[in-house]
């Protein structure tokens, strides 16, 4: 598990709301507090969907695509007041995990991992991001938490978005 304070609110918040930076994730939940609280389940109810298209090929994923939802969060979080507090917990997108693991020669099924996570906070001054890491049974072996932390660190780095690790 990493904890990284985000050093620029400015830089951080038009990378996550306007721009592209955090669409490699699906996001799992949200939570906005301006002057009422919105909650978000990032679950995809299949059943809305009719039954011809309930395929993996049109609804590949468990949660919506950030890119998908993006645009709401900004609605909601855009404005004259700065919001009291938000929450968003992310899932990277398979590929991305095959991808982070493939370079170690490893699979999400050898590795009995579900998910690798990437939690923001925001306390109305701060925002702190946890990545974290959710495996289908306990395992001894934490490969896939050091390969995830060293990829987000490396891709925050990498999308200039400056923190300082806690």
């Amino acid at each position: 598990m990493l904890a990284l304070q985000i050093q620029s609110m400015k830089t951080f918040m038009n990378k996550l709301l306007t721009q592209d930076a955090f669409d490699i994730f699906l996001l799992e939940e949200a939570t906005i507090s301006t002057a009422i609280t919105y909650s978000i389940d990032g679950h995809i109810n299949a059943d809305f969907f009719p039954m011809a298209e309930r395929t993996p090929e049109l609804i590949p994923y468990e949660f919506r695509p950030w890119s998908e939802i993006r645009g709401l969060c900004y609605e909601l979080i855009k404005g004259k007041y700065t919001p009291l507090s938000f929450k968003f917990v992310f899932q990277l997108k398979p590929e991305h995990v095959q991808s982070i693991l493939g370079k170690e020669h490893l699979s999400p099924e050898s590795t009995k991992l579900k998910s690798m996570v990437l939690t923001v906070k925001y306390d109305g001054s701060k925002a702190l991001l946890t990545s974290g890491t959710s495996y289908q049974t306990f395992v001894m072996d934490k490969t896939a938490d050091v390969l995830w932390d060293r990829n987000l660190a490396s891709y925050l780095t990498k999308k200039e978005i400056p923190y300082e690790i806690l």
